[in-house]
């Protein structure tokens, strides 16, 4: 934190990419995972944590981490858990569709591709859970390597279960309350850090102008300043 992180990220679960850890695995013990939170709240700031089962959700909710990072054996119990703490989730969908079709070609190890698959078939099912209890979700991707080209696929994976203004909302307002910087990004208003988007056609009718490589992206502003504009 002294060197300037602006949160601090734990595994709580096992994962999918991590050969020796079971994702049913839990990770830091209560003491730990209590210091680290009291250590980020010392320095104003969260801890977000990666975490796939309901168990490790619920575990370390309880214990003071903000925001789940992945998610996609969530319950109902530890989504009602989320909601009353007021915790987040950012889903990443996309990974593992990505790694389901192209996986292999990129190298990705067999026993790493046998774990994908147990949290790809849930992940739908968990945003209707977590929609469920009013749970606040941002957006995220987790990509790797060659496959960061599928990341606006997550935008239509979303979309499939909550409809492209929710999932645009996550993309945008929601993403900014995570990282504390509401007000600031993710809205066009006085005093925001003025980044837009110019598109081919309205979002709110078709989420996948956003899909490929910024094909429907007629324009686009970072922080006040041209980075791409076809419109003239």
């Amino acid at each position: 934190m002294r060197s300037g992180a602006h949160q601090i990220k734990i595994m709580a679960s096992g994962g999918v990419g991590s050969p020796t850890d079971p994702i049913g695995n839990l990770q830091f013990s209560i003491d730990e995972i209590k210091a680290i939170v009291e250590t980020a709240e010392s320095h104003q700031t969260y801890v977000m944590a990666h975490a796939y089962t309901a168990k490790a959700i619920e575990r370390i909710v309880r214990l003071g981490v903000r925001t789940i990072e992945h998610g996609n054996l969530v319950d109902d119990t530890a989504a009602a858990v989320m909601a009353e703490y007021g915790a987040y989730v950012v889903p990443t969908l996309v990974i593992y569709d990505a790694m389901s079709k192209v996986g292999k070609e990129v190298g990705v190890p067999d026993a790493a591709l046998v774990k994908n698959e147990v949290v790809r078939l849930q992940g739908l099912e968990a945003l209707k859970i977590l929609k469920k209890h009013g749970v606040k979700m941002g957006l995220g991707t987790d990509l790797l390597g060659e496959m960061h080209k599928y990341q606006s696929d997550e935008l239509r994976i979303r979309a499939e279960v909550l409809g492209n203004a929710e999932t645009l909302c996550q993309a945008t307002l929601i993403g900014a309350e995570i990282i504390n910087m509401q007000g600031k990004l993710g809205v066009v208003a006085e005093n925001a850090i003025a980044d837009l988007l110019i598109l081919e056609e309205n979002p709110l009718q078709n989420i996948q102008i956003l899909s490929g490589q910024g094909e429907g992206i007629l324009g686009i502003i970072k922080d006040g300043h041209w980075e791409k504009n076809t419109l003239n």
